[in-house]
């Protein structure tokens, strides 16, 4: 019996493509543009495998993984993006996806993938898994002392740490998201990106993340 497929994608014609890549492969049940029809669709279906974008404009797989828990729980995600970033993958999976594959991967192999994920294997493609095995699979740094996380944090403001927070929590893409659960504007949450990379001399939102996991900042 072959899985059980939603697609969650925000362009039509991709999503159309998918299908006609997977039809007699898989059995796809129903695709989904947005965030809210995609969670609405899953509880519905509740599919063996959703296979959902990682960014489109209301938030993505991140937020449809968080929205759906406990409503489906025999759902598997596997996600399919353009965008092959370290700190995309490392979200997505932190958030309870199985899986990450690129957009340029055959209709065969993807058809592989959600096969190899509804059996509960974890797929990623080729160059993706080293992100994960950097991220999850090494043993744990050792925590900085006391005395240098406070100093560290010293250098921050209250928002500054609150922006951190969500930052290790997985967020490191999302500033809408981040701007809406505190109450402010996605470019004020930039500017406080922007500032904490100047303070603790980081040069990406990927060491970011990394350095506030590091220290516990998930809050």
């Amino acid at each position: 019996m072959s899985a059980r497929v939603v697609l969650v994608d925000d362009h039509e014609l991709f999503r159309a493509g998918v299908r006609a890549e997977l039809d007699g492969l898989v059995d796809v049940v129903g695709d989904a543009a947005t965030v809210d029809a995609a969670v609405a669709l899953i509880c519905v279906e509740q599919p063996d495998v959703v296979l959902l974008d990682v960014h489109m404009p209301d938030g993505g797989g991140l937020e449809v993984i968080r929205r759906i828990a406990g409503d489906a729980p025999a759902a598997r995600f596997l996600a399919l993006s353009v965008s092959d970033a370290a700190e995309d993958v490392i979200a997505v999976i932190r958030a309870g996806a199985r899986g990450y594959v690129t957009k340029t991967i055959s209709g065969a192999d993807l058809a592989d993938a959600v096969r190899r994920v509804h059996e509960g294997d974890a797929v990623f493609s080729p160059r993706l898994a080293g992100f994960v095995l950097d991220a999850f699979a090494g043993a744990p740094p050792a925590p900085p002392t006391a005395g240098d996380r406070d100093a560290d944090l010293d250098q921050l403001t209250p928002r500054e740490r609150e922006v951190l927070q969500h930052i290790a929590r997985g967020y490191s893409y999302m500033y809408k998201e981040i701007a809406q659960r505190l109450g402010i504007s996605a470019k004020t949450v930039e500017a406080h990106v922007s500032a904490v990379l100047r303070k603790l001399q980081l040069s990406s939102r990927h060491e970011l993340s990394r350095w506030a996991v590091e220290r516990r900042m998930l809050g």
